[in-house]
């Protein structure tokens, strides 16, 4: 499967009797997710280490097709020197990710909003960020809010490290439209409406679904995850847009 549209985790108390089910139990609600959508990005390893046996758990709940993408840690990230991040990143990689397997998608780091770009900080960061992990091939995006990246520099960066740069549709921070620097590419869309149903306009939808359709011709696969804006909405986008790139 090269296309994974989902959302941001699958906890969200609103999505009960609108997405959910009325009814369906909290411990069947990643499970119900899987059976809908084709990935999510799991917002809690932003925040804390994780256990093996949670990501064993997780990783048993969904369909072969589906894939977590994951948070990198604060504390790698929101620091006033990046290159200084190597122990947390390490650490990072060490709390059990690999119990995901092939359903781990790519983790992504996301930058403070303050941030600006430094090139040799940047290199020195990408440099950090493992190419696998215990036998486990593991797949990067950057996701940088600051208007000073959008730099040449950054994207060529990118592109030597093999690092996707995010491509976050966001109305408060930088928007970066740098869709080839990986084999894969990375966005997180956040203008959803919440007096839409499906969160966007049709038209829009159709547009990124087009580009859904761009990216996978290029031979690149697809993590569109649909977070924030109207976050109750974001099931119902998620859904529409997977009817709408046919897969």
């Amino acid at each position: 499967m090269s296309v994974h549209i989902g959302i941001g985790g699958w906890t969200y108390e609103p999505w009960r009797g609108l997405f959910y089910p009325k009814g369906l139990t909290q411990s069947r609600e990643l499970a119900y997710v899987g059976e809908h959508l084709t990935g999510t990005e799991i917002n809690a390893t932003f925040y804390r280490g994780q256990s093996a046996a949670s990501f064993a758990k997780w990783r048993d709940a969904v369909p072969g097709g589906f894939r977590f993408a994951l948070k990198g840690s604060r504390y790698c990230t929101n620091r006033k020197d990046l290159s200084e991040a190597g122990e947390s990143v390490a650490r990072f990689m060490a709390q059990g990710l690999v119990e995901l397997g092939d359903k781990l998608g790519p983790i992504n780091w996301q930058l403070a909003a303050t941030k600006k770009f430094d090139a040799a900080e940047i290199a020195a960061f990408l440099a950090l960020l493992p190419a696998s992990h215990e036998g486990l091939t593991v797949r990067h995006a950057i996701e940088a809010r600051h208007e000073s990246f959008d730099d040449s520099a950054f994207f060529d960066l990118c592109r030597k490290a093999g690092v996707a740069v995010a491509l976050a549709d966001s109305p408060k921070y930088a928007v970066l439209d740098a869709t080839d620097c990986a084999p894969f590419v990375y966005a997180r869309l956040q203008n959803a409406q919440s007096e839409l149903e499906q969160g966007y306009p049709d038209e829009d939808l159709d547009t990124w679904a087009k580009r859904v359709g761009d990216w996978t011709g290029q031979g690149r696969e697809a993590f569109v995850f649909f977070i924030n804006g109207a976050k109750e909405r974001a099931p119902a986008a998620a859904m529409k847009l997977i009817e709408k790139v046919g897969r």
